[in-house]
């Protein structure tokens, strides 16, 4: 199959891409890396009337540092994330764990963190990492810009706060500081395929205590989620396998899940608490400058087994 019919306009300028966008609010995408999009036009889940297709505009693939937060351009790629200097200290160290576990070399090369924010689908990597994060997400639109924190920006399975005539712009993560230690775990059934769970933990250790924790996951909702129960149970306590046991088994209970064929409802929550404790103990190895063989692995692109 192939896709419906369609108009096309590629236009130089946001303001004219807004413009273009705002004729046909409710039958017009955008484009950006298209890897989702395009897909779904092909079997014609999506017909657009109007494609906005962004990759002309000039300055939205700049990815900079602004005062305290990393700016990602609604076109930054996500290959862009493959190594640690692409943002200081942990950030860079996560942003390039995560990246290896989006689909595959083809995709990483077109398609973008924004796009994936957009698309919002509750198993996306890096839709956890921006809710784990609280990261900004700005929308552009006809009156102009505004910001909705990632908590507040997904709404279900592929539904977000982005108005039809808004295009996402860009997205603000928070630096984090050195000590600060980072782990990223997933579970997926080939090394191409969709996550059926993951887990982006994040860790402030003082003197082996655990003085704040964010735990993002994705595949336990229908929309990517923090563990909030997991995360107060840890602060204050020791670093330990016994705590980050007891906290992914919170996050286990506090999840829910939707089945799937590979994966059924208790199945995917039993990972979610597999899933949070390697994570965190990826954290606290991180924090201490090491990533462990188990880190190793997954930042090497192999799989959790």
């Amino acid at each position: 199959m192939k896709p419906a019919p369609f108009d096309y306009a590629a236009p130089a300028e946001l303001t004219d891409a807004v413009t273009a966008l705002a004729e046909r609010p409710e039958t017009a995408r955008v484009l950006a890396g298209g890897q989702s999009l395009v897909l779904d036009m092909h079997y014609r889940r999506e017909r657009p009337a109007l494609l906005v297709d962004i990759n002309n505009v000039r300055g939205l693939d700049v990815i900079t540092v602004d005062g305290h937060t990393l700016r990602i351009g609604a076109l930054a790629r996500h290959r862009a994330f493959e190594t640690p200097t692409v943002a200081p200290a942990a950030l860079g160290r996560l942003l390039s764990r995560v990246s290896p576990y989006i689909a595959h070399p083809p995709v990483r090369a077109r398609g973008t963190m924004a796009g994936s924010l957009a698309w919002a689908n509750p198993v996306s990597e890096w839709c956890a990492t921006a809710v784990a994060l609280d990261a900004g997400i700005e929308l552009t639109g006809p009156l102009g810009k505004r910001r909705v924190l990632a908590g507040d920006f997904f709404l279900g399975p592929f539904r977000t706060a982005r108005q039809p005539a808004e295009i996402l712009t860009s997205v603000r993560l928070p630096l984090l500081p050195g000590q600060v230690g980072v782990g990223f775990c997933e579970q997926r059934r080939t090394h191409a395929s969709f996550a059926q769970v993951a887990a982006v933990a994040v860790l402030t250790l003082r003197d082996g205590v655990i003085a704040e924790a964010r735990l993002g996951l994705a595949g336990a909702a229908d929309r990517p989620v923090r563990a909030h129960d997991a995360e107060r149970h840890l602060l204050g306590r020791e670093a330990e396998p016994e705590v980050f046991a007891q906290a992914g088994e919170l996050a286990a209970a506090g999840s829910d899940p939707l089945a799937e064929p590979h994966a059924g409802v208790e199945y995917r929550r039993h990972v979610v608490g597999v899933l949070v404790r390697r994570a965190l103990a990826q954290a606290r190895e991180d924090s201490n400058g090491y990533y462990g063989d188990e880190g190793r692995d997954r930042h090497e692109g192999r799989e959790a087994r």
